[in-house]
């Protein structure tokens, strides 16, 4: 790997385009006989002062610039824990994009809609089957609208049996929306922690579970990455006292085609097909988190449902006890296309293997660097590691410093401070979709630091030394950003 000093050459100063171009330049001329002129008042603007007049490729090249300034997981290895950073096949966009999905109106007569509704079928088909459910709703647009629609299912169960009780157990090692959701269904939150081992120890979930608890929600595998061994001692504990287990499927990317959480004693969960199904993550933009149930609670899915009727496919709303709808129409058609080509093509050994993979490379980046970094926990992680600062902080270096300087070697960081439980974390997870080459080469740049951090901490303090901008004042930024170009006077 090529080796970065504290001397690292910063790239080239570039103006900004206010600063750029000159009087009279421009990349668009009108038709003579056609004119501004000839257009209506209302359409022109007027004059913005200090404007930049530029030409189209000044204007391209300062587009393209700054789109080489982003990181993504098509340029990047982008190893962040807990959010699955995977890449998305290009073969999803491609199916999505057929005119018979792109161009469907959710609004068209059941009878035009029949494809889609088959395909939406066959994706809450697959998804029970991957998860060991007996049926999914697709209507939420997030992970998080999962959960709460998860809980509303337990609320109207538990309501029907005359009483929605009043507590979600939620462990420190649990998804960081879990409380929110429960507060939000209107339960307060019990936190239980987890044991040295970084697991929920069924002794700790029996000395709060009564009748007053409505379920407990649990991610396995956990945000430190490490499987619950226990799962089923505890979905013991919580039915004996008449609880519900919500499983945060946010890391089924380690279970599917090996383990299936219906087997282990889980009433509902969501899977987060963006971090399992590669479908489009982040920036706002579409989600999906489908909601699996036990058929306890199979009456109370959102409507309307798509059930199959003849030959064909129809909805219906004729559920009396169902928490009515969550979504507008199916959900967020278009990632749902995705994910049903995703789970087409790789199949059930594929789907198996993707997951072996995530482990297989997890695992392969925990063992290459456990002699440099501090472990956080000594179980066997799954599909993600997570070290801490604690042999840099001897000499005063902080997992902030190491995730700015990893920025100097071409990489971007892994998720910092999360999960709360681990003082200076660094949470590293690699997905199935990386080479050996990329994790070879993310590991020779983290072990370069370790090594800088003894040889030369200030080098770290400092970093990045080679990015367009350099190490913020984050709180001040954060609090006072500049959102506006202002042009210098005289």
């Amino acid at each position: 790997m090529q080796e970065h000093s504290a001397k690292a050459k910063a790239p080239a100063t570039v103006p900004l385009m206010f600063e750029s171009g000159s009087p009279g330049r421009t990349g668009f001329f009108w038709p003579e006989e056609a004119g501004p002129t000839g257009l209506p008042q209302e359409l022109l603007r007027d004059e913005i002062p200090g404007f930049p007049e530029l030409g189209e490729l000044e204007v391209l090249r300062h587009f393209t610039r700054l789109s080489h300034l982003n990181f993504g997981i098509e340029s990047q290895f982008y190893p962040l824990g807990s959010c699955t950073m995977k890449y998305n096949p290009k073969v999803n966009e491609a199916v999505a994009r057929l005119p018979g999905f792109s161009l469907i109106h959710p609004l068209a007569p059941p009878a035009l809609l029949q494809g889609a509704f088959e395909l939406l079928f066959g994706l809450e088909t697959a998804l029970a089957e991957i998860a060991g459910m007996d049926a999914v709703t697709l209507q939420p647009a997030a992970g998080a609208q999962g959960e709460l629609a998860g809980l509303m299912l337990v609320r109207a169960y538990l309501s029907e049996k005359g009483n929605p009780r009043r507590k979600i157990i939620v462990p420190d090692t649990a998804h960081g929306t879990n409380p929110a959701s429960s507060t939000l269904c209107g339960y307060d939150v019990v936190q239980i922690r987890s044991n040295d081992q970084g697991m929920v120890a069924p002794s700790a979930v029996a000395k709060v579970m009564d009748e007053s608890v409505a379920a407990l929600m649990l991610t396995n595998p956990n945000t430190l990455g490490i499987f619950e061994k226990n799962i089923n001692a505890i979905a013991d504990v919580v039915h004996s006292k008449g609880g519900l287990v919500y499983l945060d499927g946010a890391n089924m990317n380690a279970l599917m085609g090996i383990a299936k959480p219906g087997h282990m004693g889980v009433d509902v969960l969501h899977i987060n097909l963006h971090k399992t199904c590669s479908t489009p993550h982040g920036g706002g933009g579409p989600g999906a988190g489908p909601v699996g149930v036990k058929n306890l609670l199979r009456d109370y899915l959102p409507v309307p449902r798509i059930m199959k009727s003849g030959n064909g496919y129809e909805l219906r709303e004729d559920f009396s006890k169902a928490i009515g709808r969550v979504r507008s129409f199916f959900g967020n058609f278009g990632v749902l296309v995705r994910a049903y080509a995703y789970i087409i093509s790789l199949g059930s050994d594929g789907l198996a293997e993707t997951s072996r993979m995530a482990l297989l490379n997890a695992n392969y980046i925990r063992r290459k660097l456990e002699s440099v970094f501090q472990i956080a926990y000594p179980e066997r992680c799954m599909h993600e590691c997570v070290f801490t600062d604690r042999l840099q902080q001897k000499r005063h270096v902080s997992t902030l410093d190491i995730a700015k300087r990893l920025l100097d070697y071409g990489f971007h960081p892994p998720t910092i401070y999360f999960p709360l439980v681990v003082s200076g974390a660094l949470m590293i997870e690699p997905t199935e979709t990386e080479s050996r080459e990329t994790l070879d080469a993310f590991i020779d740049a983290m072990t370069s630091i370790a090594r800088e951090a003894e040889e030369n901490p200030d080098l770290l303090k400092t970093a990045p030394h080679s990015t367009p901008v350099r190490r913020l004042d984050e709180a001040r930024a954060a609090r006072k950003p500049v959102l506006r170009w202002e042009p210098k006077r005289d």
